[in-house]
Parts: structure tokens; sequence; C-alpha cells
């Protein structure tokens, strides 16, 4: 199948460089109309400017497509708000959300001021709820929407220096597992890209002849795959120098223990089977994780009359 974008509109934020700038260069090279959102700050979010943001439009002006800059700061829902009014008097929809916006402000816990933590937060997370919340309606009253969100393996995972970076990370799936299931009736479609790339966050952390091959267009694939019709929904997808995968959070079936044995020491003796992942499973929301250890309360009382 082709993967085109005709007629649609889309927001990249932090479109001015790195992978924004690819997913919106190769989102109007398929027919999107996209507005390329960049506050135009340093890589630590200080200062603006809007060149980096024009020069992708003339880009895409030259290549015949349709494009509009607009410097909102995403961690201010009023600049947000005015950048979706803007596009809506322009094209009158609003079809595709990129939240790819970000900021570094790096150091180990002990060293981080909780300004740096505070912000890389107010930028990553406030960022993405200030512009979903912006678009959620406009897709609601269309039937349509494709969000993605940018997580990161620093939150999944782990990496030294980054708790602000790794939480806010964490925070978007978060967003993204809840936004699904509110969506859903309106087919709106909410996935996560966790991208490995080369780009000014990265340029002084990695040698030259690594950066080379984590070239953003190999996310960028991966970011589009996540926003077209067929788009899949709820699924966290890693891209980066050509690998592709997902990643899931899984629940263990886990074991019941009986109220009048519950302690320490009781989880401790069957913690092999508490961890026993051979009967794992994927839960589709909370409740379902309320309804499994409900079903197991409720058949052991059963097994008792």
């Amino acid at each position: 199948m082709t993967v085109s974008f005709e007629g649609r509109v889309a927001i990249v934020t932090g479109a001015g460089n790195g992978l924004g700038r690819s997913h919106a260069l190769e989102l109007a090279r398929r027919g999107a109309k996209v507005v390329v959102n960049d506050l135009g700050g340093a890589r630590d979010g200080s200062g603006a400017s809007s060149d980096a943001a024009q020069e992708v439009v003339a880009l895409i002006e030259e290549m015949g497509g349709e494009a509009i800059a607009h410097g909102a700061n995403v961690a201010k829902f009023d600049e947000v708000q005015d950048m979706v009014k803007q596009t809506m008097d322009k094209w009158g929809r609003v079809d595709i959300l990129i939240n790819n916006a970000g900021i570094l402000r790096d150091k180990s816990f002990a060293k981080m001021d909780l300004a740096d933590f505070q912000l890389v937060m107010d930028v990553h997370v406030m960022g993405s709820v200030n512009c979903t919340k912006a678009v959620w309606d406009i897709m609601r009253e269309q039937n349509y929407g494709r969000i993605v969100m940018t997580t990161s393996s620093s939150g999944m995972y782990g990496n030294f220096g980054q708790t602000n970076y790794g939480a806010a990370k964490m925070a978007v799936l978060g967003f993204m597992n809840t936004l699904v299931l509110e969506g859903a009736k309106n087919d709106i479609r909410i996935n996560a890209l966790a991208p490995t790339a080369g780009t000014r966050m990265t340029e002084d952390l990695m040698p030259p002849e690594i950066l080379n091959m984590l070239k953003p267009e190999a996310v960028t694939a991966g970011a589009l795959t996540l926003c077209h019709d067929d788009a899949p929904n709820r699924l966290i997808l890693c891209a980066g120098a050509g690998g592709y995968a997902s990643t899931r959070l899984f629940e263990t079936e886990g074991v019941f223990i009986p109220e009048q044995e519950q302690s320490p020491e009781a989880v401790l003796a069957k913690w092999d089977a508490v961890c026993d992942t051979a009967d794992q499973s994927e839960l589709e929301s909370g409740a379902k994780q309320s309804e499994k250890f409900l079903t197991k309360a409720m058949a052991y009382v059963q097994s008792q009359q």
C-alpha cells in the first residue's frame, strides 16, 4: 500500500530542526498541508527565532506544497490555541498532530536544580497536553484524528542524568493510554514514537560516524506509519538507524493470597509465581487489572463454599 496524506492537515511541533523538520517535509511530500511549529530556541529551551520554521515552510512551498509557520511555545496554552485558530482559519480542519517539541536539561539528580526538572516537564508533558487539548474537540467533531506522542528509551528504560527527561517521556505514555480509550468512538488514534536519531539534542553525545547512521529520515518513516488513515492505535514504535521495534507493557498473571494469609512473607514465598512471565498479558485498561484480581478473589471465595 502507498501511504498518502492528500487532503490532510498536520501540525508538527518542534519542526524547525531535526526530527520535526524531517516529519514535516515528508508529510508535505505525501500531500499534507503542514503547520511548522517551532519556538526556535536552543536545545535547552532558551531563546527564540522563527528562521528555522520559515526555512522549512519555504522548502515545502518549493516542492509545491502548502505550509505555514507558527512560533508557539507549546508550554503556553494561549499560544497553542492561537496556532490552532490560524490553522482552522486557513484550512478548516486538523487531522494530524505530532507532538515532537522537546528540550534537554541533563544533569544527575543530585546536581539538578528543580527548575530544570519543571521546565523539561512543562515542555514535554504540558506541551503535549496543550497541543492535544487544542485540537481534541476539532478531531472529535470531524470524527477523525491521528496523534503521535514522542516518548524515549530514556523514559521506558532509564538513562543516567535524565531523571527529568525520563519522567516526562513516561508521562506522555500514560497520557496516551487514557486518550486512546476516550478517543476511540471518534476514530482518534494515538500512538507513541521512541526515536533514536542524530539531532541537535544528541550531536555532542555521539561520534560523527555513529551520528551518520542515525538519520532522522529513518525515524520519520516510523512517525508517518503512526498517523496515516490505517494507523494502529496505542502502539509504542521504536525507530532508529533502520531498526524498528515495538515496546509493550505486560502484566504477569500473578497469584491470589487469602486475606488471613496476606503478609510480606507470604508475598515473598510466592515471588517466583508473582514474577512468572509464562501467562503475562497486555491489559486494555487499568480496570482490567482490577477485574483480574477480583476474579481471582471471587474464585477463591467460591472454592471455600
